[in-house]
């Protein structure tokens, strides 16, 4: 792990995208192995290298639940990398950190409201995957502005695909209310 992660830093780019692409698998794998190294994949984030920007984001993402206080630390810089990098990856994944956290009670207060931003930012394309991402964190609290939402961005959808995938989240939202 250890060669990897210095590797990250290597002149040369493709070695680099190799060994964030290897680590952001091995944290798919087993989280445990990447999680200690999330300060390496933070600085990564400052990158101009997109590769490994949206790489380091994969890898944030998969130790979401194993390191989620330093991730956390970090929420406001993976946030506005989501959202002017121009990646669809690192915003996905950007939006996969926000529900991970918002799974833990002490951060669900603040993760929500930032997940509600996403979903009522983001690409048409994208705004199924997220809602459906999001099910996990709707209770009582947030339940009704979550349906608001969804239903104000659905009218807006182009596809009919997309319009159902955000329709069974609706009905979920009612039947449970």
């Amino acid at each position: 792990m250890k060669e990897l992660i210095e590797n990250l830093n290597h002149k040369d780019k493709g070695v680099q995208s190799d060994c964030i692409k290897v680590l952001y698998e091995i944290g798919t794998a087993n989280p445990d192995l990447i999680a200690k190294y999330y300060r390496h994949f933070g600085k990564l984030l400052e990158s101009k290298t997109k590769r490994l920007v949206w790489g380091a984001m994969m890898a944030l993402d998969t130790i979401g639940a194993k390191e989620p206080k330093g991730i956390y630390g970090m929420l406001s810089k993976i946030l506005k990398v989501a959202d002017t990098s121009g990646s669809v990856i690192a915003r996905d994944h950007a939006v996969g950190i926000l529900v991970k956290l918002g799974t833990l009670k002490s951060y669900k207060r603040d993760c929500v409201p930032l997940l509600i931003e996403q979903l009522m930012s983001c690409p048409n394309n994208q705004f199924p995957m997220y809602v459906e991402m999001a099910l996990p964190l709707i209770d009582a609290d947030n339940r009704k502005r979550l349906q608001q939402v969804i239903e104000t961005r659905a009218n807006k959808l182009d596809r009919e695909s997309q319009k159902k995938r955000v329709a069974k989240v609706l009905k979920k939202l009612t039947n449970t209310s």
